[in-house]
């Protein structure tokens, strides 16, 4: 039986509804987010804060799009229960706050910005990179406290310093590029295959890297796999006095082990702007093990939290999720097989996600070919056990095919998009 809602009709997603279609965002997303799905039709509703399981659960009652960012976590239990709910929008990089298996096997598609905040957050890694290397966050302190120390002891220039990046996406890659421009030499280290660019050069091993790097800079991806991935035994393997930076994920560092290495000078400075808990709300309480350390800069993940990457972020997110809930297009989709999809005009297009197993197709135009409909156009693709066929007909659909259809032990979603 199908375990996602049959859709139908004509509405902002396609469908037909006697309300108009929800969208519930929160975490305080940029307000082009909201604008553009309202320009779609969308009755949206807004919150500043995450919101815990139980109160996610009833505050998608009704709600065909979730937007979120990093703190709301999406749990197979919040995703059986929530039977409308068609889409979700991550306004970020990560996605590892969603059980991304469970949204797929419910016909829930999911899309998030993979490259919306590139650009801040390699802009503050750099600045980090300089205001560490130059000791001002001591210098600074010293001057609010009243005290003038003009020393040269322990400042130095980028230029000439080799910066180690850990992680070689596209953060990792706009860093490469950016540093060179400064003068610094740089290594890379990445499980997968990556393409050096400028005069960058591969290590063959994390340690490798470690041993070369002046500058340790963190910009790995949230898998479980990379969990703990830098502790004491990568602390020790540092060069001395070299600095350390992770904007990426918190779970990834063992930020004892990092304050062991700032206090006995082995690393001589550190920015950090994730951490293994994070308060869910603006204004709630801050603790790490890290403050009060000098030459550590410590910020709420605000790497990517500029008001152009924010902006950008709310346009590409939304975008796709509108155009996946009124056409059907997949494309970067992380937890659903990616079509590219317009919308011709006269057209009646059926959008049906299924698992993946052979047949499926046959007996789609099977069904379609007895109740007399004809095909336009069709296109199909998989993803792992999840196939997606999406067909453009000549004619109105009928509710028999829909049923047809949505009946068939393979049927995760059917959508009739008009």
């Amino acid at each position: 039986m199908s375990e996602g809602r049959t859709v139908l009709g004509r509405g902002p997603d396609g469908a037909h509804h006697r309300d108009v279609p929800k969208a519930l965002l929160l975490e305080n997303l940029h307000p082009q987010a909201r604008s553009i799905l309202e320009s779609a039709g969308y009755d949206v509703t807004t919150r500043t804060g995450a919101l815990d399981e139980h109160e996610l659960v009833e505050a998608l009652e009704g709600v065909q799009l979730l937007g979120i960012r990093s703190k709301t976590h999406v749990t197979s239990a919040v995703l059986e229960q929530a039977s409308d709910l068609v889409a979700i929008g991550a306004y970020c990089i990560g996605t590892n706050q969603i059980d991304l298996a469970a949204a797929a096997s419910r016909g829930v598609a999911t899309f998030n910005a993979p490259f919306s905040n590139t650009r801040s957050v390699v802009e503050i890694a750099i600045s980090e990179i300089i205001a560490l290397t130059r000791r001002l966050t001591e210098f600074d302190k010293a001057m609010h406290d009243g005290v003038w120390n003009k020393s040269a002891t322990g400042a130095h220039e980028v230029r000439g310093r080799t910066l180690g990046i850990i992680g070689y996406g596209n953060i990792g890659t706009q860093l490469s590029v950016l540093a060179e421009n400064l003068g610094m030499s740089v290594v890379f280290y990445d499980t997968a295959e990556k393409l050096a660019l400028g005069n960058a050069r591969r290590m063959d091993t994390l340690d490798e890297l470690l041993e070369a790097a002046d500058i340790v800079t963190l910009h790995v991806d949230g898998r479980s796999g990379n969990a703990g991935l830098f502790g004491a035994k990568q602390f020790a393997r540092m060069r001395p006095g070299a600095v350390f930076l992770n904007l990426s994920r918190g779970f990834v560092v063992d930020y004892s082990a990092l304050r062991d290495a700032v206090v006995s000078g082995h690393v001589s400075g550190a920015a950090v702007d994730v951490f293994p808990v994070e308060p869910k709300r603006k204004g709630d309480p801050f603790d790490s093990e890290l403050r009060g350390l000098p030459n550590v800069i410590l910020t709420p993940h605000t790497g990517g939290s500029t008001e152009e990457a924010q902006e950008a972020i709310g346009q590409f997110v939304s975008n796709k999720v509108r155009d996946y809930l009124s056409t059907g297009s997949t494309t970067l989709s992380v937890n659903v097989p990616n079509l590219a999809l317009d919308q011709p005009p006269g057209v009646h297009r059926l959008a049906y996600l299924h698992h993946n197993v052979p047949g499926v197709l046959a007996a789609v135009n099977a069904t379609l070919a007895e109740h007399g409909v004809n095909i336009e156009g069709q296109l199909l693709a998989t993803r792992g056990d999840l196939g997606y066929v999406v067909t453009d007909a000549g004619s109105a659909v009928d509710q028999a095919v829909v049923d047809a259809l949505s009946s068939r032990p393979e049927t995760v979603r059917l959508r009739l998009l008009s």
